[in-house]
Protein backbone atom coordinates (compact mmCIF):
# COMPACT_ATOMS: atom_id res chain seq x y z
CA UNK A 1 0.00 0.00 0.00
CA UNK A 2 1.12 3.61 -0.76
CA UNK A 3 -0.18 6.54 1.26
CA UNK A 4 0.59 10.40 0.95
CA UNK A 5 1.02 12.46 3.84
CA UNK A 6 0.65 15.77 5.22
CA UNK A 7 1.43 17.16 8.41
CA UNK A 8 1.63 21.22 9.49
CA UNK A 9 2.63 22.61 12.74
CA UNK A 10 2.10 25.83 13.71
CA UNK A 11 3.61 27.04 16.72
CA UNK A 12 4.45 30.14 18.98
CA UNK A 13 7.60 30.78 20.94
CA UNK A 14 7.89 33.81 23.01
CA UNK A 15 11.38 33.19 23.99
CA UNK A 16 13.97 31.62 22.52
CA UNK A 17 13.27 27.57 22.96
CA UNK A 18 14.74 23.96 22.50
CA UNK A 19 12.28 22.19 20.15
CA UNK A 20 12.79 18.57 19.60
CA UNK A 21 10.85 17.31 16.50
CA UNK A 22 10.13 14.15 15.43
CA UNK A 23 7.19 13.91 12.29
CA UNK A 24 9.16 12.47 9.21
CA UNK A 25 8.16 8.89 8.15
CA UNK A 26 11.01 6.44 9.00
CA UNK A 27 13.32 5.38 6.30
CA UNK A 28 13.36 1.72 7.25
CA UNK A 29 12.94 -1.68 5.72
CA UNK A 30 9.51 -2.20 6.44
CA UNK A 31 8.31 0.95 4.09
CA UNK A 32 9.80 2.91 1.50
CA UNK A 33 10.15 6.48 1.39
CA UNK A 34 9.17 7.32 -2.53
CA UNK A 35 9.03 11.03 -2.04
CA UNK A 36 9.40 13.57 0.88
CA UNK A 37 9.32 17.03 1.23
CA UNK A 38 10.01 19.21 4.36
CA UNK A 39 9.98 22.87 5.14
CA UNK A 40 11.76 23.96 8.11
CA UNK A 41 11.57 27.74 9.59
CA UNK A 42 14.37 29.40 9.98
CA UNK A 43 16.26 28.93 13.75
CA UNK A 44 19.54 29.38 15.23
CA UNK A 45 20.09 26.03 15.54
CA UNK A 46 19.15 23.29 13.44
CA UNK A 47 20.71 19.28 13.92
CA UNK A 48 19.34 16.30 13.10
CA UNK A 49 19.91 13.21 15.84
CA UNK A 50 18.96 9.32 15.56
CA UNK A 51 15.80 8.85 17.16
CA UNK A 52 14.76 6.11 20.02
CA UNK A 53 16.41 2.28 18.72
CA UNK A 54 17.22 4.15 15.59
CA UNK A 55 14.36 3.92 13.91
CA UNK A 56 13.80 7.50 12.32
CA UNK A 57 15.40 10.81 12.84
CA UNK A 58 14.30 13.72 15.44
CA UNK A 59 15.79 17.02 14.98
CA UNK A 60 16.23 19.88 17.37
CA UNK A 61 15.65 23.26 16.53
CA UNK A 62 16.44 26.88 18.50
CA UNK A 63 14.10 28.72 17.77
CA UNK A 64 12.19 31.91 19.18
CA UNK A 65 8.64 33.25 17.81
CA UNK A 66 6.44 32.03 14.61
CA UNK A 67 7.47 28.23 13.68
CA UNK A 68 5.80 26.67 11.13
CA UNK A 69 6.79 23.35 9.59
CA UNK A 70 5.56 21.69 6.92
CA UNK A 71 5.78 17.77 6.12
CA UNK A 72 4.15 16.02 3.00
CA UNK A 73 5.66 12.70 2.20
CA UNK A 74 4.78 9.59 -0.55
CA UNK A 75 5.50 6.06 1.68
CA UNK A 76 5.22 2.31 0.44
CA UNK A 77 4.69 0.14 3.14
CA UNK A 78 6.76 -3.38 2.36
CA UNK A 79 6.11 -4.93 5.63
CA UNK A 80 5.24 -8.37 6.61
CA UNK A 81 1.98 -9.17 7.42
CA UNK A 82 0.39 -11.75 9.63
CA UNK A 83 -2.53 -12.82 11.70
CA UNK A 84 -1.22 -12.10 15.10
CA UNK A 85 -3.21 -15.65 16.22
CA UNK A 86 -0.53 -17.91 14.25
CA UNK A 87 2.26 -16.21 15.94
CA UNK A 88 4.54 -17.78 19.39
CA UNK A 89 5.58 -15.73 22.24
CA UNK A 90 9.38 -15.92 22.28
CA UNK A 91 10.88 -17.26 25.66
CA UNK A 92 12.66 -14.45 27.48
CA UNK A 93 16.10 -16.17 27.74
CA UNK A 94 15.45 -16.32 23.85
CA UNK A 95 14.73 -12.76 23.52
CA UNK A 96 17.70 -10.79 21.40
CA UNK A 97 18.92 -7.79 24.04
CA UNK A 98 17.26 -4.88 22.00
CA UNK A 99 13.69 -6.64 22.87
CA UNK A 100 14.66 -6.43 26.85
CA UNK A 101 13.68 -3.08 27.45
CA UNK A 102 10.97 -3.60 26.28
CA UNK A 103 9.31 -6.47 28.84
CA UNK A 104 9.62 -3.63 31.40
CA UNK A 105 7.69 -1.14 33.26
CA UNK A 106 8.02 2.40 32.24
CA UNK A 107 6.90 5.98 33.14
CA UNK A 108 3.26 5.56 31.88
CA UNK A 109 3.26 1.41 31.68
CA UNK A 110 3.41 -0.17 35.01
CA UNK A 111 3.93 -3.49 34.19
CA UNK A 112 4.40 -5.13 37.11
CA UNK A 113 1.10 -3.64 38.85
CA UNK A 114 -0.78 -6.16 36.53
CA UNK A 115 0.50 -9.36 37.13
CA UNK A 116 -2.40 -11.02 38.83
CA UNK A 117 -5.28 -9.34 36.35
CA UNK A 118 -3.42 -10.91 32.99
CA UNK A 119 -3.21 -14.40 34.81
CA UNK A 120 -6.81 -14.69 35.60
CA UNK A 121 -7.65 -12.78 32.48
CA UNK A 122 -5.37 -14.38 29.94
CA UNK A 123 -3.58 -16.99 31.70
CA UNK A 124 -5.28 -19.51 29.41
CA UNK A 125 -4.10 -18.47 26.30
CA UNK A 126 -0.28 -18.27 24.65
CA UNK A 127 1.16 -16.13 22.20
CA UNK A 128 -0.39 -14.38 19.88
CA UNK A 129 -3.55 -15.65 20.58
CA UNK A 130 -3.16 -14.13 23.78
CA UNK A 131 -2.22 -10.66 22.22
CA UNK A 132 -5.13 -10.43 20.31
CA UNK A 133 -7.35 -11.06 23.14
CA UNK A 134 -5.65 -8.18 25.14
CA UNK A 135 -6.05 -6.56 22.42
CA UNK A 136 -9.79 -7.00 22.05
CA UNK A 137 -10.39 -6.62 26.22
CA UNK A 138 -8.92 -2.86 25.77
CA UNK A 139 -10.83 -1.99 22.75
CA UNK A 140 -14.40 -3.33 24.36
CA UNK A 141 -13.59 -1.92 27.76
CA UNK A 142 -12.33 1.64 27.01
CA UNK A 143 -14.61 4.47 25.71
CA UNK A 144 -12.51 6.84 23.44
CA UNK A 145 -12.89 10.11 24.31
CA UNK A 146 -11.48 13.47 23.10
CA UNK A 147 -9.77 15.25 26.57
CA UNK A 148 -10.45 12.39 28.73
CA UNK A 149 -6.44 11.95 29.65
CA UNK A 150 -3.63 14.37 30.17
CA UNK A 151 0.43 14.22 30.15
CA UNK A 152 0.60 12.30 33.46
CA UNK A 153 -2.24 9.55 32.48
CA UNK A 154 -0.78 6.21 32.45
CA UNK A 155 -2.14 2.60 31.95
CA UNK A 156 -2.98 2.07 35.87
CA UNK A 157 -5.37 5.34 35.49
CA UNK A 158 -6.27 4.46 32.04
CA UNK A 159 -7.15 0.51 33.50
CA UNK A 160 -9.26 3.08 36.10
CA UNK A 161 -11.07 5.34 34.26
CA UNK A 162 -11.72 3.02 31.46
CA UNK A 163 -11.61 6.23 29.22
CA UNK A 164 -9.00 7.78 26.73
CA UNK A 165 -7.42 8.39 23.22
CA UNK A 166 -4.94 6.47 21.44
CA UNK A 167 -1.92 6.62 23.95
CA UNK A 168 -3.92 5.23 25.81
CA UNK A 169 -4.97 1.74 24.47
CA UNK A 170 -1.46 1.46 23.28
CA UNK A 171 0.09 2.14 26.79
CA UNK A 172 -2.80 -0.32 28.46
CA UNK A 173 -2.49 -2.97 25.51
CA UNK A 174 1.59 -2.63 25.77
CA UNK A 175 1.13 -2.87 29.82
CA UNK A 176 -1.02 -6.27 29.48
CA UNK A 177 1.80 -7.68 27.10
CA UNK A 178 4.43 -7.12 29.23
CA UNK A 179 3.02 -8.41 32.46
CA UNK A 180 2.54 -11.36 29.90
CA UNK A 181 6.38 -11.46 29.56
CA UNK A 182 5.80 -10.43 25.95
CA UNK A 183 8.13 -7.66 24.73
CA UNK A 184 5.80 -4.14 23.61
CA UNK A 185 6.49 -0.56 22.71
CA UNK A 186 4.78 2.06 21.60
CA UNK A 187 4.63 3.28 18.01
CA UNK A 188 3.23 6.75 16.45
CA UNK A 189 2.50 6.31 13.28
CA UNK A 190 0.41 7.57 10.26
CA UNK A 191 -2.44 5.67 9.57
CA UNK A 192 -5.25 5.36 7.02
CA UNK A 193 -9.04 5.30 9.02
CA UNK A 194 -7.96 7.75 12.24
CA UNK A 195 -11.07 9.65 13.26
CA UNK A 196 -10.42 12.49 13.63
CA UNK A 197 -7.28 12.47 11.25
CA UNK A 198 -3.98 13.23 13.41
CA UNK A 199 -0.20 11.88 15.18
CA UNK A 200 -1.54 8.10 15.87
CA UNK A 201 -0.42 5.98 18.95
CA UNK A 202 -0.63 2.02 18.90
CA UNK A 203 1.21 -0.92 20.54
CA UNK A 204 3.78 -2.79 18.31
CA UNK A 205 4.56 -6.09 19.45
CA UNK A 206 7.61 -9.04 19.12
CA UNK A 207 6.07 -11.88 18.54
CA UNK A 208 7.34 -14.54 16.02
CA UNK A 209 10.67 -12.67 15.82
CA UNK A 210 9.18 -10.11 14.49
CA UNK A 211 7.69 -6.54 15.42
CA UNK A 212 4.03 -6.26 14.68
CA UNK A 213 1.99 -2.51 14.68
CA UNK A 214 -1.94 -3.13 16.77
CA UNK A 215 -3.88 -1.03 17.00
CA UNK A 216 -6.09 -1.50 20.40
CA UNK A 217 -8.67 1.60 18.90
CA UNK A 218 -9.73 -0.54 15.98
CA UNK A 219 -8.99 2.24 13.80
CA UNK A 220 -6.14 1.43 11.79
CA UNK A 221 -4.95 -1.25 10.23
CA UNK A 222 -1.33 -2.67 10.19
CA UNK A 223 -1.00 -2.38 6.06
CA UNK A 224 -2.23 1.09 6.21
CA UNK A 225 0.40 2.51 8.96
CA UNK A 226 3.58 4.17 8.09
CA UNK A 227 6.04 4.57 11.17
CA UNK A 228 7.25 7.19 12.46
CA UNK A 229 9.00 6.04 15.80
CA UNK A 230 9.36 3.82 18.94
CA UNK A 231 9.68 4.13 22.72
CA UNK A 232 9.18 2.22 25.38
CA UNK A 233 5.96 5.03 26.06
CA UNK A 234 4.31 8.06 24.75
CA UNK A 235 7.31 10.10 26.60
CA UNK A 236 9.57 8.62 23.35
CA UNK A 237 7.54 9.34 20.94
CA UNK A 238 6.07 13.09 21.09
CA UNK A 239 6.06 15.12 17.36
CA UNK A 240 7.35 17.77 19.48
CA UNK A 241 8.89 18.13 22.90
CA UNK A 242 9.56 21.54 23.69
CA UNK A 243 11.86 22.93 26.58
CA UNK A 244 9.95 25.91 27.54
CA UNK A 245 6.94 27.82 27.07
CA UNK A 246 4.76 26.99 23.67
CA UNK A 247 1.69 27.63 21.77
CA UNK A 248 -0.58 26.28 19.59
CA UNK A 249 -1.81 28.24 16.38
CA UNK A 250 -2.62 25.68 14.13
CA UNK A 251 -2.12 21.77 13.59
CA UNK A 252 -3.69 19.33 10.96
CA UNK A 253 -2.56 15.79 9.83
CA UNK A 254 -3.61 14.07 6.47
CA UNK A 255 -3.10 10.72 5.29
CA UNK A 256 -4.45 9.29 2.01
CA UNK A 257 -4.09 6.38 -0.17
CA UNK A 258 -2.22 7.38 -2.84
CA UNK A 259 -3.41 7.31 -6.49
CA UNK A 260 -1.49 7.16 -9.71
Amino acid sequence: MKLNIHAHLDYEFRDPTDVLLQVEAANIPEQAIDWTNLVLPLADHIARVPAQDCIGERIWLRIAGKMVVDYRATVTINRNLADCRTLCKIPPHLLPGETVPYLLSSRYCEADRFHSFVDAEFGTLEGGEQIVAMRDWVHHHLSYVPGSSNVMTTAADTFISRRGICRDYAHLLITLARAAGIPARIASVYALGVDPPDFHAVAEIFLGGEWHLVDATGMAREAGMAKIGVGRDAADIAFLTAFGQAQLIDQYVSVEPHRE
